[in-house]
């Protein structure tokens, strides 16, 4: 739901910037005084109470920077996030991509951080990092053990004052070649990958700050220099346009003192105002046509609306959400349910300046010949709203969904952080959602109608079409929109002035030592077995009132007929639809009233059943899991709707690169003969062989007790939990067993396989083995940490080869993976077409020379420092401890298997890992499976495969 996306996962994702703060707190003087100096507390949040406020304080440096502290010791780490007010918005036509391709700039080094140095200590002290560009923002995160703030606080100051300097030719070099990877690998190559992009063209004008992708384009990447990017930083990257938000489990005062310490001594920088809000109107409908490798084509309309946090905003959210959100909506029943569709959808995306309203649908191909067609249903959709208007169920549903969403938003540090970060970003005022869930709240019906009255009814929209290549037929209507030539600056980008430097008393190339290593508890679970035999783990905790449950049946796909591949995921699908009691639509609805969800799936090799609901709720809502599990209706209508939807879903799949490579490694893993070799969701050839009795069928036979197994994570003591899982206590076992593999293909020879992806842009690269199943502490565990160098994180070997040295790729790696029964050896990724044989050569080269030479004595300690500081950010949310029941479960591990690995870590010794790695990683035992456009890279791959005495192998996927 677009309401619940924005609202809780920070509403940093879109902006938010229409209210100003207002208030403030009045600060005792003792406590101002006792500041350190050039510190001002700004408002004192510390006691904020309840399930929607998040208790923080909020600083100010001299130099403008503004800070937020919220503790938060429930774990022993910290979440840091550095916002900078500024985005794509804030480039100039002809530079588009700048806020993005500095993104990627910013972890390149600075004055006293090396190249990578980055990326190695926040490994190395065992977090994670990441940034992200928006057009309104661009932010920097890291999670760590709590012992590593100082460092951290240390690298964020040291690139947002020091980094002039560090930008060479070379850097800026290999990360546009990064950023152009990129840019192929998420939008060039991928279906659909321009439908944003091409929207925002013809929606905005042309100097619109929403007219270009944040992205770029291609030719704005190609003429920029160095020098442009450095007057990007100068112009945007100052303190005073920042916000660093800091939470976990901090030392308040040693905090204030760190940050003091890095960040006030660097200078204000130039003055960002907020941007004027620009919502745009059209005066008649705009039809464009996109031609694209597709299998199924798409119809967008999109209108232009208002802006974050106008007063429409949220009951255009709410509309949407009646439109096309979910089972509930008009959208589901009229284009969905009704089989014109595979799948429709509405959404209202905000940003700072502009929202736009947006209907989507893929139609369904055997039903709908042309997408004027859909656009015609679509628009009687909109007429039967009018007519139908707004219910109370409608309002309930979205006021639930803000609750539960809300709750559930804030069970990580860092979904906390990042909305306090957003919301002083864009409002000043870092809490806001309970703001924001009362301006929801207050919807009333009349203003759903007053919207859809002034901006959707009878309004002009920019309408969508992509067809398959050579079909413009099918388009809604014919293009009547042409892109404007941009105004392009010919002025050459002089070197800038670098601001004035930081007045330190302290010598800053001295990296800040950790403190002691925090303590780490695994999660303290009790374990019981039901009636029927079904084992039931559940872990404890008050952070939240919420409840996640996970109910898992072994077998899933292996359970399929080999020519009815997909028949579990199939069942699983049926389950989510009506039962005896209730239609699917009254079912969605009841769930939706309570902010609960309930899911199936079936994969790898188990169907898992998946609840999430608010601790109040959780008796109403399992009475719903009774009904889905035990009373399933298995409708005709439902199946056949849901197999021609994933029959159509799978057709379009196939024009996903990764997809293909996929399919390909399992296919010569595995042969033809066996179930495993197959994806999960099956083929099209057998899904046509799936009847509705194989469906009921399949239910009656594995859905029962017998290898059934139950975690639990949540509110609940155990005795409520008990008392509310009582009914499965009744779930009759009957026994079945999951069939024994067929023989595996034998490698004779080693081989090249090739899938065609003509004209493809990139070419996916996997270079795989047959390798252990899982083990938690024996040789594949310990093979795992013999990877780590070479492929295990982002400064490994290969991603440093092949991304950050020769700029081939968004990102490469290598991995062994494993299940209960089966694993593989994979390596590889996304190259850029033209480098795909270079690419292979030195994919190959470090696998040989680290095979012969195995890891050093340095990257033994780096690898030993990064596993065991990870260990402070496993189980932080009810998801992660889920998970950590579950891998137990599934593999029958007791809770000191955790202090095992550590063991072995600690004690693991180079020449038992370089064993490992000689003995593993022989290139000879090695297949190679290419997604690419071969028949222009055929001669290039001829000659490769000849040199290393590969055999050439077409493949058709």
């Amino acid at each position: 739901m677009v309401v619940k996306f924005r609202l809780f996962w920070a509403l940093s994702l879109l902006s938010l910037a229409a209210c100003q703060y207002s208030g403030s707190v009045n600060t005792p003087a003792s406590e101002q005084t006792s500041l350190p100096s050039g510190i001002v507390l700004l408002e004192d949040k510390s006691d904020a109470q309840g399930d929607y406020q998040i208790p923080y304080k909020k600083y100010q440096l001299d130099n403008g920077l503004t800070f937020i502290l919220h503790q938060d010791d429930s774990d022993p780490l910290v979440h840091v996030d550095v916002t900078y007010h500024v985005g794509s918005s804030r480039e100039e036509p002809g530079k588009s991509g700048f806020a993005h391709f500095f993104e990627h700039m910013m972890f390149q080094g600075s004055e006293n951080v090396a190249d990578e140095q980055h990326f190695e200590l926040i490994t190395e002290a065992g977090g994670n990092m990441n940034g992200t560009t928006n057009s309104d923002r661009t932010n920097y995160y890291q999670t760590v053990p709590a012992n590593q703030l100082e460092k951290v606080l240390w690298l964020e100051a040291d690139r947002m004052g020091f980094l002039l300097d560090a930008v060479t030719q070379e850097k800026f070099e290999v990360q546009r070649e990064t950023v152009k990877n990129e840019r192929a690998q998420r939008v060039d190559n991928q279906p659909y990958g321009l439908r944003s992009e091409k929207i925002a063209e013809a929606l905005y004008p042309k100097d619109h700050p929403y007219s270009w992708p944040v992205i770029g384009y291609i030719e704005d990447l190609n003429r920029v220099d160095v020098n442009d990017l450095k007057a990007f930083f100068v112009r945007w990257y100052g303190p005073n346009s920042a916000v660093l938000s800091i939470g976990g489990a901090i030392n308040e005062a040693q905090t204030l003192k760190w940050v003091n310490k890095y960040f006030g001594g660097i200078p204000r920088g130039q003055k960002v105002e907020k941007l004027a809000k620009m919502p745009v109107k059209l005066a008649e409908d705009r039809y464009l046509t996109i031609e694209d490798d597709v299998h199924l084509p798409l119809l967008q309309m999109t209108f232009p609306t208002v802006y974050v946090r106008h007063e429409d905003e949220a009951p255009l959210d709410v509309l949407s959400d009646i439109l096309g959100g979910g089972k509930t909506s008009l959208f589901y029943k009229n284009l969905v349910k009704e089989g014109w569709a595979v799948h429709a959808g509405v959404g209202h995306p905000c940003r700072e300046l502009a929202c736009q309203f947006e209907l989507i649908a893929l139609p369904n191909p055997q039903r709908v010949p042309s997408l004027a067609q859909l656009q015609t249903i679509m628009r009687k959709t909109l007429e039967e709203f009018e007519q139908r208007g707004v219910s109370d169920d409608d309002l309930q549903r979205t006021k639930a969904n803000i609750k539960s969403g809300t709750v559930f938003g804030l069970q990580s540090v860092a979904g906390k952080v990042s909305t306090l970060a957003s919301n002083q970003i864009f409002s000043g005022d870092p809490d806001k959602v309970q703001y924001d869930i009362e301006r929801y709240s207050s919807v009333t019906k009349a203003d759903v109608m007053r919207v859809f009255n002034a901006y959707i009814k009878d309004k002009a929209s920019v309408v969508l079409s992509i067809v398959p290549t050579g079909q413009q037929a099918m388009q809604a209507k014919a293009p009547d929109f042409v892109k404007p030539e941009r105004t392009i600056s010919a002025k050459v980008t002089e070197e800038p002035v670098a601001p004035a430097p930081a007045e330190d008393d302290f010598d800053r190339s001295v990296v800040p030592k950790a403190g002691p290593n925090p303590v780490v508890n695994v999660p303290d679970f009790w374990q019981t077995e039901l009636n029927n035999g079904i084992s039931l783990m559940a872990h404890e905790t008050k952070e939240t009132p919420t409840v996640t449950l996970v109910i898992n049946l072994e077998g899933g796909p292996l359970l399929d007929p080999i020519d009815k591949a997909g028949l579990a995921s199939m069942t699983a699908m049926m389950m989510s639809e009506a039962t005896q009691n209730y239609s699917n639509e009254a079912m969605a609805n009841e769930l939706a009233k309570l902010g609960s969800s309930i899911s199936f799936s079936a994969g790898g090799r188990f169907t898992s059943v998946y609840v999430n609901s608010l601790e109040e709720n959780i008796d109403a809502t399992l009475a719903l899991l009774q009904e889905k599990l035990f009373r399933p209706a298995f409708h005709e209508a439902d199946f056949v709707r849901l197999k021609t939807r994933l029959m159509q879903s799978l057709q379009q799949a196939d024009k996903n690169p990764q997809t293909l490579s996929s399919k390909a490694v399992i296919r010569v893993l595995y042969g033809e003969q066996n179930r495993i070799a197959i994806p999960d969701s099956g083929t099209v050839q057998t899904l046509n062989n799936i009847t509705l009795e194989d469906v009921k069928q399949f239910y009656n036979d594995y859905y029962n007790a017998h290898m059934a197994s139950v975690i639990s994570v949540g509110s609940l003591a155990k005795p409520e939990l008990l008392k509310a899982l009582d009914f499965i206590n009744t779930w009759p076992a009957k026994a079945y067993e999951i069939p024994e593999y067929k023989p595996f293909p034998e490698f004779e020879e080693k081989a090249i396989y090739l899938v065609n992806d003509a004209d493809a842009a990139q070419s996916i690269v996997a270079i795989i083995k047959p390798f252990l199943a899982y083990d938690a502490t024996g040789e594949h565990f310990k093979t795992n940490l013999m990877n780590f160098p070479l492929g295990g994180m982002f400064n490994s070997r290969i991603n440093l080869n092949l991304r950050e040295d020769k700029g081939y790729t968004y990102g490469a790696r290598s991995s062994f993976v494993g299940g209960k029964t089966l694993g593989r050896f994979q390596a590889g990724g996304a190259i850029n077409k033209e480098h795909t044989v270079a690419a292979l050569k030195e994919l190959f080269a470090e696998i040989e020379t680290y095979q012969k030479q195995g890891m050093t004595q340095q990257e033994l300690e780096f690898m030993r420092r990064a596993y065991t500081q990870g260990d402070a950010l496993k189980y932080e949310t009810p998801g992660s401890k889920a998970r950590f029941l579950r891998q137990m479960t599934v593999y029958g591990l007791d809770k000191s298997y955790p202090a095992q690995q550590n063991n072995i870590i600690a004690n693991v010794t180079l020449d038992t890992l370089n064993q490992l790695a000689a003995k593993h990683l022989q290139t000879d035992s090695m297949q190679v499976v290419l997604v690419a456009d071969t028949e222009s890279l055929a001669e290039e791959i001829k000659q490769w495969a000849e040199s290393q005495g590969r055999k050439v192998i077409p493949l058709e996927i």
